[in-house]
């Protein structure tokens, strides 16, 4: 979904009296089972509430800049902002859509290393500064474009030091910084710090003590240059989990502490994009059709578990990667999302089933393999932890749109939200509060009252 600010309110839904989000599924299901079977998600914002809580509680000396690319949703963006986090975007759309909520220029960051020069002007008329490089091409285009911009110089890892994904990392090394630096001094273009990035799936704490003090190497060149350097950005590897926020947070800390103490007037900055949504939404998806295919006999997960006479399924579902589902195009391998079906008797048997999107494409595997009841044609699959990279993708069948998100939140999250944050209150303008309860298995249809 590619929301912009201009667009009109939308609804959150308060859930009370013990209703839940997956209330708030049955009852979506529920609505549609006589209408069009349409994809959609439904976003937990109390989710990102509590990360936020989360960060702040373990990691109070990095100031988080939300990446836009992760989830432009329009909600998500207000939620962050009315929170004070910063923001990270990556074009035009991504800036004016943060403008809109009210964010400071100086609050946002023009990330990305290979920028369109009409997008440069751009930021720079509409006072957006912070910008992100790692080669001499991009150094000599903001020297044009945006002359008055502060850079942040995008620093890659010696090979080795991070996982197998990263054998072509963007970033410039330590050899050619000392080259752009200088570069940059000529052109008059100020350098004001040091990004790295590390993926999520780095399991080694090593790389990031040895990035921290790569930046620091950095610092030190710029320094001895006269740069004024008082930035360092610890890039977006944060997968959601609060175990490996700790990780990541102990592991760089006594580092920072010798290179970057308070008393250097640094700031520590990172950008998170999944910690915050990945878990607050949720995908439902409908089943479209169906085929029965021979068994492969290669031994695999499901055959271990199946008997070789039993038949395998492949599922279609009308919405795939060439959508929601685009974040498996970012990645090696996805793990199989949790699935099941609405009103499962626990007792049905299990088959080796498949899961493709609509387009009858090769590359439209949702699913590779994993193990399901029979299922039907309309029944209703839930994919739990979508809200990364999914909010995006374009319609790939006919006249399908762009799966509906509706937003919910607990009263209990809603009013901590407001007690512990009292920008919320004044700040998100486009929301309009709907009161919900749970009643008995089915949830109750929302009520409207006044915002």
């Amino acid at each position: 979904m590619k929301g912009t600010a201009d667009e009109s309110r939308y609804s959150v839904e308060v859930l009370e009296a013990g209703a839940t989000v997956c209330d708030v599924i049955d009852s979506r299901i529920h609505e549609q089972s006589l209408t069009q079977k349409n994809a959609f998600f439904v976003a937990d914002l109390g989710v990102i509430w509590w990360q936020h809580v989360r960060w702040r509680t373990r990691m109070s000396a990095v100031r988080p800049y939300y990446a836009v690319r992760c989830n432009s949703s329009p909600a998500v963006i207000e939620v962050l902002a009315a929170l004070g986090t910063g923001f990270v975007c990556t074009n035009k759309n991504e800036m004016t859509l943060v403008k809109g909520f009210g964010v400071s220029p100086e609050d946002i960051i023009f990330g990305g290393v290979c920028k369109q020069l009409s997008q440069m002007k751009y930021a720079a008329k509409s006072g957006i500064s912070l910008l992100v490089c790692d080669n001499e091409t991009e150094l000599n285009k903001i020297a044009r474009c945006h002359p008055r911009a502060r850079l942040l110089l995008q620093v890659a890892m010696e090979p080795g030091e991070a996982e197998e994904e990263l054998a072509m990392p963007f970033g410039s090394s330590l050899k050619d910084c000392r080259h752009l630096l200088e570069s940059a001094k000529k052109l008059g273009v100020q350098v004001v710090g040091v990004k790295f990035h590390i993926p999520s799936s780095c399991q080694d704490p090593e790389t990031y003590s040895h990035a921290v003090s790569d930046a620091r190497c950095v610092f030190d060149m710029g320094e001895d240059l006269g740069f004024h350097m008082n930035i360092l950005d610890v890039g977006g590897g944060f997968s959601g989990s609060i175990d490996q926020l700790e990780k990541v947070y102990s592991t760089m800390k006594p580092l920072l502490d010798v290179y970057f103490p308070a008393s250097s007037g640094v700031s520590l900055i990172a950008e998170p994009g999944s910690y915050y949504v990945s878990s607050a939404f949720t995908l439902a998806v409908n089943v479209i059709a169906k085929k029965v295919v021979a068994r492969d006999h290669q031994e695999d997960l499901c055959e271990s578990l199946c008997a070789n006479d039993e038949p395998e399924f492949m599922y279609y579902m009308n919405d795939g990667v060439y959508g929601s589902f685009a974040y498996k195009l970012l990645e090696e391998s996805v793990p199989a999302p949790t699935l099941h079906k609405v009103r499962l008797s626990a007792k049905e048997p299990l088959f080796s089933s498949s899961l493709w999107g609509p387009s009858m494409d090769g590359l439209d595997q949702v699913v590779e393999s994993c193990l399901l009841p029979e299922l039907s044609v309309g029944d209703w699959l839930v994919f739990s932890n979508t809200g990364a990279n999914s909010m995006g993708g374009s319609a790939t069948e006919g006249d399908q749109q762009s799966p509906h998100v509706h937003y919910t939140v607990s009263s209990s999250d809603w009013y901590d939200m407001q007690d512990s944050a009292s920008g919320l209150d004044t700040s998100m303008k486009k929301f309009s509060l709907v009161s919900c309860s749970h009643q008995s298995s089915l949830y109750k249809s929302p009520v409207s009252t006044p915002a």
